[in-house]
């Protein structure tokens, strides 16, 4: 992804000293871009619990270079429960510690443990990046098609919270389509929900599709069912934290709401996601995925840009309570098809299964 003309993944090791890595701290954005450095595992870890890091992929990435800060520390395992401590729902996270784990074990002295993390965390990077821009050459179709259907006018496409460049390595996965579109020429416009508590699609979308040049409008969160009743959105394109193996998602709350009513509408519903959000053990998406429920602050209080300054104000009365669910999971009957890496399929089992049947029966 560009940034004022210059390409930037979300998260980096740095150049002269691979023991710091850097990672672009998205709590400032749209009106500040700041780079973080991080040194330890704990920084990592607050990073990600803080949500100086936040989507699936990115959130993986970042695991898989907390681990590799971990080989500079005494306690191997504690900093990998430390890392999974920090966010339950998103499956990237203990999928990439896992995977370090694995790799770091068949290591031998501590240089070649150190070597290995460092080589592994590089190849979840690349491949999360790789696997997204996979996902916008699958997904690009999909939108080729309605724009033909519309005989070449604007293709609505409506997103809920972010699931771009800034969720993951580069690229992005809902939004890899709609940048691969725009690249290509075909007229696409992105109604931006605004996604609160912590307002990802109007800080973070908007920004990001602003910064590639794709038009967008930022609505309440509230105002997508209007929209499809009266038929300006031609599709829904949302990403996913976690995707059971039979095609139920997990996704920013809101997102089951958006699913209601495009159903309800005849609207497609398409989640895109690289494989690695796939949880091969769990079945039933409604029962078995943990829920994270973060502070009540974040629902409480708004912040922003007020005189050039950051503010922040409470919007609630100071004596109502008030709870902060973070994800919602869509069943998979009301998703039209997951757009992967491998390719677009039906959002079951069998589906996903015939994609990837290296897991089948997992």
């Amino acid at each position: 992804m560009n940034v004022r003309g210059q390409h930037y993944r979300t998260i980096w090791p740095d150049e002269s000293d691979s023991s710091v890595i850097r990672l672009i701290d998205q709590r400032f954005l749209p009106h500040r871009f700041v780079i973080e450095v991080v040194r330890t595992v704990g920084e990592m870890a607050n990073a990600i619990r803080e949500m100086h890091v936040r989507g699936a992929g990115l959130i993986g990435a970042a695991a898989g270079y907390g681990m590799y800060l971990a080989t500079f520390e005494p306690d191997l395992m504690a900093a990998a429960e430390k890392l999974k401590a920090t966010r339950p729902t998103a499956v990237n996270l203990a999928w990439a510690i896992e995977r370090q784990l694995r790799n770091i074990g068949a290591a031998k002295t501590l240089e070649e443990k150190r070597s290995a993390a460092f080589r592994t965390a590089q190849e979840i990077a690349d491949e999360d990046a790789e696997h997204c821009r996979k996902i916008g050459e699958h997904g690009v179709e999909l939108i080729r098609q309605m724009s033909e259907k519309k005989g070449g006018a604007p293709v609505n496409l409506l997103t809920h919270c972010n699931a771009g460049w800034l969720a993951f390595v580069d690229h992005g996965s809902a939004t890899s389509p709609i940048y691969a579109a725009h690249d290509a020429g075909i007229p696409v416009h992105v109604w931006v929900d605004e996604t609160r508590p912590r307002n990802q699609g109007s800080k973070l979308t908007a920004w990001e599709l602003g910064e590639h040049g794709v038009p967008h409008t930022v609505i309440a969160d509230n105002a997508g069912g209007h929209l499809m009743q009266h038929g300006k959105v031609d599709a829904v394109m949302v990403g996913t934290d976690r995707t059971t193996y039979t095609g139920d998602v997990a996704n920013k709350i809101g997102t089951y709401l958006k699913a209601l009513a495009a159903k309800d509408n005849g609207v497609p519903f398409y989640v895109a996601l690289p494989s690695s959000s796939f949880d091969w053990k769990i079945r039933d998406g409604v029962k078995e995925i943990p829920i994270e429920e973060r502070g009540a602050e974040e629902v409480s209080h708004a912040d922003g840009l007020h005189a050039g300054a950051h503010v922040e104000v409470r919007v609630t009365p100071e004596t109502s309570a008030a709870a902060n669910f973070g994800f919602d999971v869509t069943p998979r009957q009301l998703v039209t098809a997951l757009i992967t890496e491998r390719g677009i399929c039906e959002a079951n089992e069998h589906g996903i299964a015939a994609l990837f049947p290296e897991h089948r029966g997992a």
